[in-house]
C-alpha cells in the first residue's frame, strides 16, 4: 500500500487543491484533502502571464519558485507521519497553444521534491503534446478507471476553469474532451464587477436575463464548431475577447447570466452530440457548487440523471486532484497516463519529468 499526494491547480487561478490517496488498487482512497488559497497579488501576476509583457522570462521562473513553496507548504500541512511515495503536481497553466506544439505549466518541481523531500512527477501534458496530441484533458483516463460502470452509460462532467467531458459508455471506447468557458469568465466579469471572486451560487446571474446577441456572438467562436479531440483555456477565452463582443446597452448582470448561459449551453450541446446514449451525469470541479447553474443544466439535459461525484465516491472539489495523484503513479509504474482518443495522440504514452527525492 502506497500513499501520494496529487496537487492541482487550474485555469480558475483560485488556488492548490491537494489530497492524499491511499492506493491498494488502481481506484485508491482519498485519505485526506486540503485546499491552499492563492493570494490576491499572486493571482493578479499569474493572469499577467498570460499575456507577453515586460520581463516576463525572469517573473515566470520567480513566480515558480512560489507556487513551489506554496505547493510544499500544503503537501507539509497533509502530512501527518504517513510516508509519501510521490507527488504529482499538475502546476500552473499561463499558455496552452497545442496547435504551436508546446503548452506552459509554471512550477519548480525540484524545489519541491528539495522542500518536501519526496519524488515529485509534474509536466505530464508536454509528452502528449509531443507525440501529436492536445496534452489535454488527461483526467478522462482517471475517471475510466474510478467511475466507468459496467452497465449504466455515465459521462463525467468537470467545470473549472474550463468545462471538460469524459464520456464513460459501457462497452465502447471512452471519449473526452473541452467543450467550452467553464467558470473563468464568469469569475473575471464579477470580480471586475463586483469584487467577489465569483458569483456564489450563480446568484448574480440569477438576477440578470440572457443577451440573446451576445450569446449568439460568443457561440460563433470557431472553438465550438471543431470536433474533438479539442482543448482550450485562456489563450482563447478570456475578458478581452468577452469585451470585444459587448455593446454598451448591456447590462453586468445580463452579461453575468448571459456567460452562465454559455457555459450551460455549451456543455448540454457537447453531451447532446457526443455522449449519445449516456444516463447519467456526474459533475465535479468549482462549477458544481454553482446551483444556477446545475439547475440550467439539468433542464438543458431533462432525460439524464444529473448529481455531484460525491456520489460515486470523491468529493467534486477533490476529483482533479486524486487524479494527479493517480497520474503520478502510473508514471512511477512505467503505465500510459494519456488516452489517445481523447488527446489525439500517436499512441499511449508515459507522462511526466521525474524528479527524485535524492
Amino acid at each position: 500500500m502506497q500513499h501520494y499526494v496529487g496537487l492541482m491547480s487550474g485555469t480558475s487561478l483560485d488556488g492548490i487543491d491537494a489530497v492524499v490517496v491511499e492506493f491498494d488498487d488502481d481506484a485508491g482512497r482519498i485519505c485526506k484533502p486540503a485546499y491552499c488559497p492563492y493570494p490576491d497579488d499572486l493571482k493578479q501576476t499569474l493572469l499577467s502571464l498570460h499575456e507577453p509583457s515586460d520581463n516576463e522570462l525572469e517573473l515566470s521562473q520567480t513566480v515558480s519558485i512560489r507556487l513551489a513553496q506554496l505547493y510544499a507548504q500544503t503537501v507539509n500541512a497533509l502530512r501527518d507521519g504517513t510516508p509519501i511515495h510521490a507527488i504529482g503536481c499538475h502546476g500552473q497553466t499561463i499558455r496552452h497553444r497545442p496547435e504551436l506544439g508546446f503548452t506552459l505549466q509554471l512550477n519548480n518541481p525540484a524545489l519541491l521534491a528539495e522542500l518536501c523531500g519526496v519524488t515529485v512527477i509534474a509536466d505530464f501534458r508536454s509528452r502528449d503534446i509531443a507525440a501529436g496530441g492536445q496534452g489535454a484533458p488527461l483526467v478522462p483516463a482517471f475517471h475510466q478507471g474510478v467511475f466507468k460502470h459496467p452497465d449504466i452509460h455515465r459521462t463525467i462532467l468537470n467545470i473549472g476553469g474550463i468545462s471538460n467531458l469524459t464520456d464513460l459508455p459501457c462497452s465502447q471506447e471512452v471519449a473526452g474532451f473541452d467543450c467550452g468557458p467553464g467558470n473563468l469568465l464568469m469569475d473575471a466579469w464579477c470580480y471586475q464587477h463586483t469584487g467577489k471572486p465569483y458569483d456564489e451560487g450563480g446568484t448574480w446571474a440569477a438576477s440578470g436575463k440572457t443577451v440573446p446577441h451576445l450569446l449568439d456572438s460568443m457561440l460563433a467562436h470557431p472553438f465550438f464548431e471543431l470536433a474533438p479531440p479539442k482543448s482550450t483555456g485562456r489563450d482563447m477565452f478570456n475578458i478581452a475577447w468577452l469585451e470585444s463582443l459587448l455593446t454598451q446597452e448591456d447590462s453586468p448582470q445580463d452579461v453575468q447570466a448571459t456567460l452562465l448561459e454559455l457555459t450551460a449551453y455549451s456543455i448540454a450541446e457537447s453531451v447532446s452530440i457526443h455522449c449519445i446514449g449516456s444516463k447519467e451525469l456526474y459533475i465535479c470541479g468549482g462549477g458544481a457548487h454553482n446551483q444556477a447553474l446545475v439547475t440550467r443544466l439539468k433542464t438543458l439535459l431533462p432525460a439524464l440523471r444529473v448529481a455531484l461525484t460525491d456520489e460515486l465516491g470523491i468529493g467534486a472539489d477533490w476529483v482533479e486532484a486524486a487524479a494527479f495523484a493517480w497520474l503520478a503513479k502510473q508514471t512511477l509504474e512505467g503505465k500510459p497516463g494519456n488516452l489517445p482518443a481523447v488527446t489525439g495522440a500517436k499512441g499511449y504514452r508515459i507522462l511526466g519529468a521525474i524528479h527524485l527525492a535524492s
